[in-house]
């Protein structure tokens, strides 16, 4: 058991250091499946065990100046609000129900997490393009030119709008996530930041693992009176995957983003075949 939940434990590292979140959507699924816990103390002990990882993970990226401190707490704040109510809905629900409602959640964050690496590609391709337009193209002299002044304002105005709008939704979308299923909800978080926030990957990788720190510190408030916490377990899980996570910061500087994404929602596909299959009772327990 010590040895599945040190192997466990470093996966889980790997992909938060190196993703800004992910791994903690197969710790739930492996504390069950792998270590045989019961649904709710698997979920509780998740929160402790990403926490933990996160914020390791996060302290290592922020001594990079890879974290935006702003943006991560009121994220953070949003979401930590929401997660009780994720944490009450959680409680309502069947264990199998719940799993088969992760097994769908994975492969949606499969999907995503593919379109983002082809969205980050096109990106870079039209970002080129318009470094390669110029500027100061003639235009047609009849037509009105508009007040450069008004127009400016009126775009930053509905940027904003919609750039606060986007970060509330995500925070309460992820913030339920957190309560409900146990997960950091970095899958959600990272994306956002890049195609909404435009921030550089690494970035958006040390931010989300701030976030995710607050939600899990949240959501475990409302759940560890009610728990007891096995820690033969969440020691050497948590241990390995502060040194995953450790590890996981310098592999992106030596694996492509785009290879990493890509080879994590293949194996999230993989577990939630698993998952369903388990759930659904197709696979024998």
């Amino acid at each position: 058991m010590i040895l599945t939940a040190v192997i466990l434990g470093a996966g889980i590292g790997l992909c938060l250091g190196a993703l800004g979140g992910g791994g903690s959507i197969i710790t739930v699924p492996a504390l069950i499946y792998l270590l045989d816990q019961p649904l709710s103390t698997a979920v509780t002990q998740s929160l402790v065990i990403v926490g933990i990882s996160s914020a390791t993970a996060m302290l290592a990226h922020a001594t990079a100046r890879r974290v935006r401190w702003g943006t991560g707490i009121i994220l953070g704040g949003i979401g930590a609000a929401a997660s009780l109510a994720g944490t009450a809905l959680g409680r309502l629900i069947p264990a199998d129900t719940a799993m088969i409602g992760f097994a769908c959640l994975m492969i949606v964050v499969a999907a995503v997490l593919t379109v983002r690496t082809r969205t980050s590609a096109r990106d870079r391709h039209q970002t080129r393009d318009r470094m390669l337009v110029t500027s100061g193209a003639p235009s047609d002299g009849d037509s009105p030119r508009p007040d450069p002044i008004t127009s400016t304002i009126a775009v930053t105005t509905a940027h904003r709008l919609k750039t606060a709008a986007a970060i509330i939704l995500t925070g309460i979308l992820v913030g339920v996530l957190t309560g409900f299923f146990g997960v950091g909800g970095g899958f959600v978080i990272a994306p956002a930041l890049v195609l909404i926030l435009r921030y550089p990957m690494p970035i958006a990788v040390g931010t989300s693992l701030l976030v995710i720190t607050l939600n899990s510190a949240a959501a475990l408030t409302a759940r560890v009176s009610q728990e007891a916490l096995d820690w033969s377990i969440i020691a050497p899980v948590a241990t390995a995957a502060i040194v995953g996570s450790v590890a996981g910061k310098y592999a992106t500087q030596k694996i492509s983003d785009k290879t990493l994404t890509r080879m994590f929602a293949t194996m999230l596909i993989v577990v939630a075949i698993y998952v369903g299959a388990r759930s659904l009772t197709l696979v024998p327990h």
